[in-house]
């Protein structure tokens, strides 16, 4: 490359001398011949302006926002990576395989079912894990929060067994209130991964009236977790009656959204929340929270009137 002074003078036209008068003479075209020039360049400009809007409107169309989800892929594990994860770490197993159960990768779940057991005290919730986590855990896919559980358990070091719901006992009804919090989500995620479900419903509905409203939080919220059939009514009544706006909001949201009941058993709490949005004695911020129950559960958008979403269920119901 030529990086003399003069070079850039030699590019605008100009000599070292900096004389405008010194550049070799340029010819000049007739007009006739600019004219057809132009309308040659304008209509190579219009074939490629069209050429390029058609091939972005494409692109827009397939990258757009709006519409039914567009798969990138088949959705599966590689070859290459089902023959690596044997040479990972645990904890890259864990961070792996649950960012792809986010994604709803074939296999990945079953890869964590099979493996989540030798997880069990080599993991650790680190901040990436952490991460995918909180995401798995508020996924609209039940199977990826089930994921989610497991490797929370796994990096809890917590044995999915009976004794393991007996050891936490004591901390869950009588504990100091860290550990007794710690407890009481412990058997939530236990029993709801089939660990005697039946005795920690009972340990965390001994909870729900204590007078001490984190741990009526998180008896709420773990029973949310447990996901039983049982449990509903139980959110319903803390909807109704706890004197706490944050535990009666938590309730709510057990009922609606977040926790492990399914879309069927959260259906079943529409008659009784219909019940309460008619309710005189229950405030406006509960009723508001009752209404976005109701459209979180049914995915109908009716305005905060009793009235009307009675309308809409009787008709629903005659269908």
């Amino acid at each position: 490359m030529n990086t003399s002074p003069d070079s850039g003078l030699q590019q605008a036209g100009l000599d070292a001398s900096g004389d405008p008068f010194s550049r070799p003479q340029t010819r000049f075209f007739r007009p006739g011949f600019l004219l057809i020039l132009g309308i040659i360049l304008l209509f190579a400009f219009s074939i490629e302006t069209k050429t390029v809007r058609a091939a972005w409107d494409d692109i827009a169309q397939f990258i757009g926002l709006k519409g039914k989800p567009a798969p990138a892929s088949a959705n599966v594990l590689s070859e290459h990576e089902v023959e690596v994860l044997d040479q990972m770490t645990p904890q890259s197993q864990a961070t792996l395989l649950l960012e792809r159960s986010i994604n709803h990768y074939s296999g990945a779940n079953e890869e964590i079912a099979g493996r989540v057991g030798s997880w069990r005290g080599k993991i650790q919730l680190d901040q990436q894990l952490n991460s995918l986590f909180t995401t798995a855990i508020n996924a609209d896919d039940l199977r990826v929060r089930a994921a989610a559980i497991e490797v929370d358990l796994a990096a809890r070091d917590l044995e999915k067994n009976s004794a393991t719901i007996d050891r936490l006992e004591p901390d869950a009804r009588s504990g100091e209130q860290g550990p007794r919090a710690n407890a009481l989500w412990d058997i939530g995620l236990l029993g709801n991964r089939g660990v005697e479900p039946d005795q920690a419903a009972q340990i965390l509905l001994a909870s729900i009236h204590d007078d001490n409203v984190n741990i009526r939080y998180w008896a709420v919220e773990s029973l949310a977790y447990l996901g039983s059939n049982e449990t509903i009514n139980s959110l319903l009544e803390v909807l109704h009656d706890d004197p706490s706006p944050m535990i009666r909001e938590r309730a709510a949201c057990g009922l609606a959204q977040s926790g492990m009941l399914s879309q069927e058993q959260r259906r079943s709490a529409i008659p009784k929340l219909l019940d309460f949005a008619e309710d005189p004695a229950l405030n406006a911020q509960t009723r508001n929270w009752i209404f976005q129950a109701l459209r979180d559960i049914t995915g109908q958008t009716l305005p905060h009137d009793a009235a009307a979403w009675r309308s809409w269920y009787n008709s629903a119901q005659q269908r």
